[in-house]
């Protein structure tokens, strides 16, 4: 058996593509390399620089009216990796000129996070090994 094959894309629901295409554009400082209607869901793909791709999704159908919340079964959080504790500093900084709220750069025995949500209330975290 093959080594587990890595991850090429996350895709996140959204309520608004007119709302979170622009935001996660400033967070990744990208334009989006796919956006179309694809019959079943109108997608947004960002390409990241880890070779990852982001989607942002919206369904013909509509929105529920459930804010994301991690204590629901599905989806908990999106981290981003990072190479240092410096390294989540500069994003603390960066997301500060985005005007993005985030909960500063939290330290644990099995590494650093600092977190923060997107226009929908989605998890997203930026994470540093322990050093």
């Amino acid at each position: 058996m093959a080594d587990f094959p890595p991850i090429t894309h996350i895709a996140v629901t959204v309520t608004d593509l007119a709302v979170s295409r622009p935001w996660y554009g400033r967070l990744f400082g990208s334009e989006p390399v796919l956006d179309e209607d694809a019959g079943a869901f109108h997608h947004a793909v960002f390409a990241l620089g880890s070779g990852t791709l982001f989607g942002l999704h919206t369904h013909p159908a509509g929105d529920t009216g459930v804010r994301f919340d991690e204590r629901n079964s599905g989806l908990d959080h999106v981290a981003f990796g990072c190479a240092s504790r410096t390294e989540l500093e500069q994003w603390a900084r960066h997301l500060d000129e985005l005007g993005i709220e985030h909960g500063g750069v939290v330290d644990a025995h099995y590494g650093s996070g600092l977190s923060f949500r997107d226009p929908d209330n989605v998890a997203l975290e930026f994470f540093a090994p322990p050093s």
